[in-house]
């Protein structure tokens, strides 16, 4: 066959064409000196006085080279320049014979029987040789910077050279067993460490060829340097094909997901694991034995870049997930409870939500004007609005929402690391570190609302000793929420009238007091997650793998109720306008949109001849744009929010 542009002959064949002075109808003339079954060492006093410029010879076992991938090869179709059998072979330097010339050559010539050039196997040859020509093996060694650190030559030989294509032949088992000496020849500590650990010695004492081995992890043709980013932000990935139950548990945790989302400085599993030398956990040698965990949570919480790990750290569980109960009791329970605290608000909301969408579709409105509406009182301040929320609770509301928002943003995308846009956003705005910054900062402004409300509350209460609590101006639950839901379902089915509500209806109330649980979950979970070597003094670590669950949790249900049942109440509704309803925005609400809402605090004011009290002056023409441009902002924000959470769950992260 044809190699290169040069005849290439098996035994007993002569070549068609050859460019040398001396036809080598085979390589038996290169067997004379070179046959590795002759040659003879020589002495230590022959050797000092061979010349410097004498290279020695090169020993080649004929049977050993006739079995390798080259075997069918002549010897100068690879060393061309050979101008004489008898050395010198050549008039100048000695030519470097190159693997990526020849196959690079052989790649861009047609096969026989083929059009077009190369072959699968030529083109992931070149392919080879690309990531070759960028790997660390390629470069300049530190010491002789005219030789790279690793050639194709020094791992695979030549002349001897017989990679089996069979993954599974004893043959490729035998190959993978002797992987480890050939890298140790230039790596000898990583040896050193490889022999000792759980996969060294499930190779090389059981002899398991399945067992990790240098290139599994390391790829020789790819291999980069393991200081690089690319390479830690790899390594998971990388162990996770053999572990892919760790790999799945690692990826919940807080580091996996900053990983994911390009932070290669967070903890990988060589950095508690160790790379070459793992060992089993049990193992007293073992840096994740309980005796040594704590030193190895301290090489990154050190007390300079983090905060130093402290005592809760050993007992924190870096692979906890929720589907083992022995392994994990706290995890477990947490999980059970908040999952049915999550679909029992969900599903019951939005059979609310979607039976009130059927209802207000179906019915009619009344003939004539509602009965309020007919008040004398009211045909003289028609046109006027009804104040509902002061300026305070107005800038309060649009905080709070710019301030929840903003947690759902940075949160999420965290919570959602492997979704297509998380690392997208994250390099926006500037990496991890610094959308664990805004997140923080958005926190600090959630609860300074909450905690200025709570004053709020606490000085209106102790300066109005006499608020009735159970009152209809007041927010706190009553039996008559209990009843005003129950006959809203009975509307709902067309088995009674629709509830009479008055200033505050009972999905108001749920609306309100929700907020001071999440608060409570998210606020005491989002500290401790915050401060872990704080709490790490004073809890055992699986608290903060419960934070961690309770945290992520509690802010995926405040995501699907603010921007699903939230929304449809206030804005979606058949029988409100089109969204946006302004009325958090401009304060006031027209006395159509009362009646239709809270009929009986209309009817109740109009009893008591307080109605002018309440009564505000519309707001502009460019009030209500600018408050109608502000909601559908909020809005859109909001929606965009939940299809970027929602989505993975569907197409996959």
């Amino acid at each position: 066959m044809i190699f290169s542009g040069v005849s290439v002959s098996v035994a007993g064949e002569v070549p068609v064409e050859s460019g040398h002075p001396h036809v080598l109808a085979d390589n038996r003339a290169c067997w004379e000196c070179h046959d590795g079954n002759r040659i003879i060492v020589p002495s230590l006093e022959e050797s000092t006085a061979l010349s410097p410029s004498t290279p020695p010879l090169t020993a080649i076992i004929p049977d050993l080279y006739a079995r390798s991938v080259h075997g069918r090869m002549l010897c100068i179709d690879c060393h061309r320049r050979i101008l004489r059998i008898k050395p010198p072979h050549q008039e100048d330097e000695p030519e470097k014979v190159g693997c990526a010339r020849c196959h690079a050559e052989l790649a861009r010539r047609p096969q026989p029987g083929a059009t077009t050039p190369g072959s699968p196997r030529m083109a992931e040859m070149m392919r080879t040789i690309e990531h070759y020509s960028r790997s660390v093996h390629a470069c300049a060694n530190q010491d002789d910077h005219e030789q790279v650190n690793a050639t194709c030559h020094e791992c695979h030989d030549s002349h001897f050279f017989n990679m089996p294509s069979d993954k599974n032949s004893p043959a490729y088992a035998d190959t993978r067993l002797v992987i480890p000496q050939l890298c140790g020849k230039c790596h000898d500590e990583q040896l050193e460490s490889y022999t000792t650990s759980v996969h060294g010695m499930e190779l090389l004492t059981k002899g398991n060829p399945k067992a990790a081995v240098c290139t599994d992890c390391h790829p020789a043709h790819r291999s980069t340097g393991a200081y690089l980013g690319a390479f830690k932000l790899q390594s998971a990935d990388t162990c996770g094909s053999c572990h892919p139950h760790s790999l799945s548990t690692y990826r919940g945790t807080y580091h996996g997901k900053v990983m994911r989302l390009g932070d290669h400085y967070t903890a990988k599993c060589f950095d508690c694991h160790e790379s070459h030398k793992t060992l089993a956990v049990k193992d007293p040698r073992s840096t994740l034995h309980p005796d040594n965990r704590l030193k190895t949570c301290q090489k990154c919480h050190d007390g300079r870049r983090r905060p130093l790990a402290t005592a809760g750290f050993v007992s924190f569980a870096p692979h906890a997930h929720t589907m083992d109960y022995d392994r994990y009791p706290q995890m477990w329970i947490a999980s059970r409870f908040m999952s049915g605290l999550f679909w029992s608000v969900l599903l019951f909301f939005w059979l609310h939500s979607a039976l009130w969408y059927y209802r207000e579709r179906r019915e009619r409105p009344p003939s004539g004007p509602p009965v309020s509406l007919a008040h004398p009182l009211v045909s003289k301040v028609r046109g006027r609005h009804v104040r509902r929320f002061s300026l305070l609770w107005r800038v309060a509301h649009l905080l709070f929402a710019l301030a929840v928002m903003t947690l759902l943003l940075t949160g999420m995308t965290l919570l959602q690391s492997g979704a297509v846009w998380a690392p997208v956003l994250v390099k926006l705005l500037g990496g991890v570190q610094q959308v664990g910054l805004i997140h923080r900062l958005a926190a600090l402004l959630l609860t300074t609302l909450f905690v200025a409300h709570l004053a709020y509350l606490l000085r209106h209460l102790l300066r109005n000793r006499s608020f009735p609590w159970f009152g209809p101006d007041s927010l706190l639950p009553a039996w008559k929420d209990v009843t005003d839901c129950r006959d809203m379902f009975r509307w709902f089915l067309g088995q009674g009238s629709k509830p009479r509500f008055d200033r505050w209806t009972y999905y108001e109330k749920f609306d309100y007091w929700a907020v001071f649980w999440g608060v409570f979950i998210m606020g005491s979970s989002g500290i401790l997650l915050a401060f872990p070597h704080i709490a790490g003094q004073y809890l055992p670590g699986w608290s903060l793998n419960v934070a961690t669950l309770v945290h992520g949790e509690e802010a995926l249900l405040a995501a699907l109720f603010l921007f699903t049942v939230h929304f449809f109440n206030n804005h979606f509704r058949p029988a409100k306008q089109s969204p946006p309803d302004i009325v958090m925005f401009t304060g006031g609400q027209t006395l159509e949109a009362l009646q239709r809402d809270h009929p009986a605090q209309l009817e109740r004011l109009l009893a008591s001849g307080r109605l002018e009290q309440h009564l505000v002056d519309p707001p502009s023409p460019l009030a209500t744009t600018a408050a109608q441009l502000l909601g559908l902002l909020l809005i859109f924000i909001g929606l965009a929010l939940l299809f970027a959470i929602v989505g993975p769950y569907f197409w996959g992260r």
